[in-house]
């Protein structure tokens, strides 16, 4: 069991993104990785210098290496801008974290022995010392494959404990969501119940004025888990035809009872940073009253409901995945849910 802090600074870095899907080869896309890597280390050194020592937690946005696929086919995504468990640029990202003598978290496309036709979406936690302390792999995505695609066999690989994985550290119990995973409250409440205090949340996310799904939805998780979300959004994604500014602002750092503690304008930025207080977060979960959610759930009453199945697991089992697969697969779920009267 690790000995926690009471209390230290956490950071939710806004960076722009340079994608990878202009790269002619996959010589070039890794060369630029690292590049990217070796520009955040330097940032996020001289943002320590100004933050303070007590930096410990560092939250980057999602896909911040490569930006996403485009058209590309999966087999073109994996050379391009996926990396293996045991990649170099694995290798600078824990030597980054050694380095700045941080709590570092990520997320990637990712290759796995396993699932040679396939790639994850992989949120990841690296300590100090340079470990990886967990693997996140998204669990729902609208055009890439997740655990659930090939659950059975994800199982028997992993495990069912690595669906849903929390990092017990100094730092208090983190455990990594991705992009729209936010708006999932089913996630974060397993996540939760795993004893998660801590969502450190990657994003690359709309950027506007008003309010946004996404940004209802970190404060929203924050309070019914009674629980610190930091969300990292990118500061614009370079190398598409889309407007790059598009996915950029609000980083932020949501308390455990829904207040904004801080939250970045546009453009890359250090802002989005404040102070932990687990001591306080602890203490607000012990106490009892109408507020502490945690405490009054009857999961009972919702168990029947959830065991039906909507969307199918294992419906890449023995398939390559395509974009028409997705849109195929989401189509068949809404004239289920047509056909069970759940929507009309």
């Amino acid at each position: 069991m690790a000995t926690h802090l009471t209390s230290y600074k956490a950071l939710a870095l806004q960076l722009t993104t340079a994608s990878v899907n202009s790269c002619t080869s996959s010589h070039e896309s890794r060369n630029q990785m690292l590049a990217a890597v070796s520009r955040i280390h330097a940032q996020i050194k001289a943002s320590k210098a100004f933050i303070g020592s007590d930096l410990q937690l560092v939250v980057l946005p999602e896909y911040f290496l490569t930006g996403f696929p485009m058209g590309e086919t999966t087999a073109e995504w994996q050379e391009k801008g996926c990396i293996h468990p045991n990649d170099e640029i694995y290798g600078a990202l824990k030597h980054l974290a050694e380095d700045c003598n941080i709590y570092l978290s990520g997320n990637v496309y990712e290759l796995d022995d396993h699932f040679q036709q396939l790639f994850f979406q992989t949120s990841f936690i690296i300590g100090p010392g340079g470990n990886i302390l967990i693997r996140y792999r998204r669990l729902n995505s609208m055009y890439a494959a997740t655990p659930h695609d090939v659950l059975d066999e994800y199982i028997s690989v992993y495990g069912v404990d690595s669906l849903f994985p929390v990092a017990n550290t100094p730092l208090g119990n983190l455990a990594c969501l991705a992009s729209e995973e936010i708006l999932y409250p089913e996630i974060a409440r397993c996540l939760a119940l795993k004893g998660a205090e801590i969502f450190l949340h990657h994003t690359s996310e709309v950027g506007a004025l008003s309010p946004t799904p996404k940004n209802i939805a970190k404060r929203a998780r924050a309070i019914e888990n009674m629980a610190y979300v930091i969300s990292a959004n990118s500061a614009g994604i370079t190398g598409y035809s889309i407007p790059a500014q598009s996915t950029d602002g609000h980083s932020q750092i949501v308390q455990y009872e829904g207040m904004v503690l801080c939250e970045a304008g546009f453009g890359e930025s250090m802002v989005a940073n404040a102070t932990i207080h687990l001591g306080a977060l602890r203490e607000h979960r012990m106490r009892p009253g109408m507020s502490n959610y945690l405490s009054r759930q009857r999961f009972e009453l919702f168990a029947p409901t959830y065991a039906q199945s909507i969307y199918p697991a294992n419906s890449l089992q023995g398939k390559n995945p395509s974009r028409s697969h997705y849109i195929q697969q989401q189509q068949n779920v809404i004239a289920t849910l047509k056909e069970k009267k759940i929507i009309q």
